[in-house]
């Protein structure tokens, strides 16, 4: 694919075409200018939410907003870390071992960016801003998360029943991205933290580089319009069922009833009684806030939300290839099947 160029997902998708959220606790946010107006409601362009913040906050760090020291030291070390990864191997060392599943992938495809999440100048050691501890507040966490602690277990062990092609991970299947890129809840990934938004008179159009999912909404004249236009509940689509409408300068979007199997391997679970609010901001030439809350009674204790920034990524969105559907699962589920024969005949 030519740099520069549309996806023709995208460009068929086009054609075929809220709630309060907690503000973040600890200091208050810098001032920043807001964004032109012209640039107010225009999302182009490549953007990227590569970052080593995660969604949830660590124990290493007590509170939201991270001090301006103990920020520049994570990126000082992030960047340090990145270079000497991409020096020269030493050659002495031997080659790597099998079964060494951290050794799959070199620097030269980790995408972390250059420390912590900014937003609005204050740099986060968490997506999540509310409850405050920066944690999601799931009911039974090991019972949420059940399908995919297991696909995690046996993804770095190699070690699996493997049953059938539906008893593999969605990465393993090429049916969505593996790192909850596509959302609701867009998380960033171990590479390929690009994205492209696309904002027509009708429809909000998000173009992943990861695993090249697509997500459409249509755009509606209020929230009343858009939330009654929701497809039947018994329509489950991957990524969810989504529509947006404006709320001034701030698109908004709201998702309801997330595929079953999505939710069931997940790290961010939404049930077909959940609901997912995201908020797009222009709020500066280089930064587009996005904001996010999650309702939904059975996964979770109470609502949750969070926020962080989108920042100009440098080139474009190449077509993403996923091979593993192609290849691998069948060489993992042949694999298994000897596995199962050498056990039946004691070897």
């Amino acid at each position: 694919m030519k740099t520069g160029t549309i996806s023709a997902a995208v460009m068929l998708a086009v054609l075929l075409a809220g709630p309060a959220f907690a503000q973040p606790q600890g200091q208050a946010s810098q001032p920043q200018a807001a964004a032109p107006a012209a640039l107010a409601r225009n999302f182009d362009g490549v953007w990227t939410n590569a970052t080593v913040t995660q969604l949830e906050r660590p124990a290493t760090y007590s509170q939201l907003v991270v001090p301006k020291e103990r920020a520049d030291a994570v990126a000082k070390a992030t960047i340090a870390r990145r270079e000497a990864a991409n020096g020269n191997s030493d050659l002495s060392e031997g080659a790597f071992h099998d079964e060494n599943s951290t050794a799959g992938y070199n620097s030269f495809w980790i995408d972390s960016g250059d420390g912590l999440m900014r937003v609005r100048g204050e740099a986060r050691s968490s997506f999540i801003t509310s409850p405050a501890d920066g944690k999601m507040p799931f009911r039974d966490r090991q019972k949420s998360l059940a399908l995919t602690i297991r696909d995690g277990v046996e993804y770095r062990s190699g070690k699996g029943a493997y049953t059938d092609p539906e008893d593999l991970p969605l990465r393993e299947r090429c049916l969505i991205a593996q790192s909850d890129a596509g959302g609701p809840i867009m998380l960033n990934a171990l590479y390929n933290n690009n994205y492209s938004f696309f904002v027509t008179p009708g429809y909000f159009v998000i173009d992943l580089e990861m695993n090249h999912d697509v997500r459409v909404a249509p755009i509606f004249s209020s929230a009343e319009k858009a939330r009654v236009s929701h497809q039947p509940a018994v329509i489950r689509p991957w990524l969810g069922d989504t529509v947006a409408w404006w709320e001034g300068d701030t698109l908004v979007t709201e998702t309801k009833n997330v595929n079953p199997v999505q939710e069931g391997r997940t790290v961010t679970p939404v049930s077909s009684q959940g609901t997912v609010t995201e908020r797009f901001t222009r709020i500066a030439k280089n930064e587009l806030l996005y904001q996010f809350k999650v309702e939904d009674p059975v996964h979770y204790t109470q609502a949750w939300s969070g926020e962080y920034s989108f920042k100009p990524a440098k080139g474009q969105i190449y077509e993403y290839a996923c091979h593993e559907g192609n290849y691998a699962m069948a060489g993992i589920l042949r694999g298994a099947r000897l596995q199962d024969a050498a056990a039946k005949d004691g070897k």
